[in-house]
């Protein structure tokens, strides 16, 4: 019965080790207003929501960095090459005008269009 006992404390322990380095991946990435304040600005930043408006010309990458849950708001057309920290890239075409929700994410972003793009953030607090 102890065998029982520490075989499965052990394997609780390992998958606490292996949450706790998930969480840290995504703490570590860069929060984007604080990386590219020339491209970023908060316009509502409180207990609730946090709301970015994010504006970038044509070829501008945006490091690895995470949200919590959001809503996008595209106010241009763009074309962007998003990129996951295990490496997995895929392309995205957005509309003006197009709303999307996503769930919690850490990513990278370039904006490859010939166009610039415009895009309103709103990350979900509670």
């Amino acid at each position: 019965m102890k065998k029982a006992a520490c075989f499965i404390l052990s394997i609780l322990f390992l998958a606490a080790l292996t949450l706790a380095f998930d969480t840290e991946k995504v703490i570590a990435a860069d929060d984007l207003p604080t990386v590219m304040p020339q491209d970023v600005k908060v316009l509502v930043d409180n207990d609730r929501v946090r709301v970015l408006d994010v504006t970038h010309k044509p070829g501008v990458k945006e490091p690895m960095h995470s949200h919590p849950a959001y809503v996008s708001v595209n106010l241009s057309d763009t074309k962007v090459k998003v990129t996951t920290p295990e490496g997995k890239t895929t392309e995205k075409v957005r509309k003006a005008g197009e709303v999307s929700f996503s769930e919690a994410t850490t990513h990278a972003i370039e904006t490859v269009g010939t166009e610039g793009s415009h895009t309103i953030v709103i990350e979900l607090k509670k």
